[in-house]
């Protein structure tokens, strides 16, 4: 008897684990695992076919092919080239807002972060509009005045502009902290013993700041290799083919080629993988610890006469980031003429809301809106009641799977985003679920890209609430999920509310990872906005990304209100 009551007490510990680890299994490890087996077989399985062939090895010889050999080059050029740029202007600003004595640092740290509210997709649209060869209003404004530039977005050097000025606030993220934290008497005895500004900071600070500058540039790497939105816009134009546009056309292509991209798609992933290994190795490195149990309060670096500059650097990078490119939405959807050869037509011609209104007033928009809002709710709350439990079963239980649920939970990180698109259409369709052509496959997607951030949001809450609290009522006579609702999750709710915003802004942001799996009863606003320019409907997108932008902006401020609002809770209470 005795043996029977201790299987069912372990069996009753591990029944949510199990609950959740399948869950988790059909949300991201059957995808992958399709890909694998599309990438070693001749055959997809498909609905009422679940054969998957022979196996083989021939779907990946397409990477030596001369295309598919450009598209790895090209993608490992444009990738190195965005991180770069990436490390250079987001880990400048985290200095300068971080530690030193520039004038309205306050503003340079939103600055910092400000791009990651404006899509991939918005960014790289605004700047086609920008600097396209020949009408692009930079260009028109540079023959204007007489000089002789051209700036051409659709080139590697485009490409790269445009994913290390949106990948720069990740940069950022990563390395203000670690500037913070600097311990400033290293810098004082530099300084004491002669050193310059320039020494200082080549010798002392940015040695210090090399785990943080060295994930970010990986980070920043891999995400520049794995994004498409930025790729296809201004690399189509120039036939500048990377590994997830060569998969897009290969699934887009007639006959399909779907073993084919599964090869590229597993190579692309093992890349990832490779990258995301070595970040979390550099960033998890111990060895360059310099704040100790002593008090720290980081001094400012005097700049003396470059203050004023770097906060005009920081000005500039807000003005080619955020200003110029909502500047150029707004002048293409309101300009009283769509054709312009000098910049005085965008005023002389005046203004108007017709052609605003009217793209706002379309069926595709409408529909396409509400689609957006419905798929990101749903997968906001879907993936923040996941990554709670998975969270909880992790730091709150005895549960086996604990690890493994964290390892699932955080593995589409090194999943590019259009691969675990592409395996959610096939494993879905296989499944005897009838949910491709709805939104619920929209809203599956969505949670399995967005469960690391999910439970990475989640789990830094939960870490730092007591669990002693929820014990003593457990103690006291409250069952275990009383105990949760009436205590856990009223003192996490800054975190889940937190997360629940993030995942919504996420969710409305979401377009790789749904390429390959809306309807045109089922599309969202990045899809709209995505094939409304590939079509040349350039008012059109320009209009529909102007609002896009602006309910992002609003999620995105009341992120930041939740969190003012916590921490003059906690204040208070302290």
């Amino acid at each position: 008897m005795t043996t029977v009551r201790l299987m069912w007490t372990r069996a009753r510990r591990e029944l949510p684990g199990s609950v959740l680890a399948v869950v988790l299994v059909f949300l991201v490890v059957l995808p992958v695992a399709f890909i694998v087996v599309a990438a070693l077989s001749t055959e997809v399985p498909r609905p009422g076919n679940a054969r998957i062939g022979t196996f083989t090895f021939d779907n990946f010889r397409i990477l030596a092919t001369s295309s598919g050999a450009r598209s790895l080059v090209n993608s490992a050029v444009i990738g190195a080239g965005a991180a770069l740029v990436s490390l250079v202007v987001g880990a400048s600003l985290a200095f300068i807002a971080a530690r030193t004595d520039a004038p309205w640092r306050r503003f340079i740290f939103i600055v910092g972060m400000a791009p990651m509210f404006l899509p991939s997709i918005v960014g790289s649209l605004a700047w086609s509009l920008l600097a396209s060869p020949n009408t692009g209003y930079i260009n028109i404004a540079l023959r204007d005045l007489g000089l002789p530039i051209t700036f051409d977005i659709y080139s590697y050097g485009g490409l790269i502009f445009v994913l290390g000025l949106y990948y720069a606030p990740y940069t950022f993220m990563l390395t203000y902290s670690s500037f913070s934290m600097v311990n400033s008497d290293l810098e004082e005895v530099a300084a004491v013993h002669g050193a310059g500004l320039g020494h200082l900071l080549r010798t002392v600070t940015l040695p210090l700041a090399v785990p943080a500058l060295a994930g970010a540039a990986i980070l920043s790497f891999t995400l520049a290799m794995e994004n498409f939105p930025v790729n296809a816009i201004l690399g189509n134009p120039a036939n500048i083919d990377t590994l997830p546009t060569y998969i897009y056309r290969l699934m887009a292509s007639s006959p399909v080629q779907a073993n084919a991209a599964a090869g590229i798609a597993v190579a692309l992933t093992a890349t990832v993988i490779v990258a995301t290994y070595a970040q979390q190795r550099v960033v998890n490195r111990k060895r360059f610890t310099t704040l100790t149990g002593k008090g720290n309060r980081p001094r400012p670096v005097p700049l003396r006469w470059g203050r004023w500059l770097a906060t005009g650097f920081a000005m500039l990078y807000f003005l080619v980031s955020v200003v110029l490119p909502i500047l150029a939405l707004v002048a293409t959807s309101t300009s009283g003429s769509v054709y312009i050869s000098r910049i005085a037509d965008v005023f002389s011609r005046g203004f108007t809301l017709e052609r605003f209104s009217a793209a706002v007033s379309q069926a595709d928009f409408r529909t396409s809106m509400v689609n957006s809002i419905l798929v990101a709710v749903l997968a906001a709350v879907i993936g923040t009641a996941i990554a709670f439990s998975s969270s909880y079963v992790r730091y709150r239980t005895t549960s086996r799977l604990g690890q493994l649920l964290e390892q699932v939970s955080m593995s589409p990180l090194a999943i590019p985003q259009v691969v675990l698109g592409i395996g959610i259409l096939w494993a879905w369709l296989t499944l005897p679920f009838p949910v491709y052509g709805t939104i619920a496959i929209l809203v599956i997607a969505t949670v399995a890209v967005t469960m690391p951030q999910a439970y990475r949001s989640v789990s830094a809450s939960m870490l730092q609430l007591d669990a002693d609290l929820e014990s003593s009522a457990v103690i006291l006579g409250a069952r275990r999920f009383r105990a949760i609702r009436n205590i856990t999750v009223p003192l996490m709710r800054t975190g889940i509310v937190s997360t629940l915003l993030l995942l919504l802004m996420l969710g409305m942001r979401e377009m790789s990872a749904v390429l390959f799996l809306y309807t045109s009863d089922t599309r969202v606003l990045s899809i709209l906005v995505f094939h409304s320019f590939e079509n040349g409907s350039i008012t059109f997108s320009a209009a529909i990304s102007l609002v896009f932008v602006a309910i992002i902006a609003v999620i995105a401020i009341a992120t930041q209100l939740v969190g003012i609002r916590e921490r003059r809770f906690t204040d208070a209470r302290v």
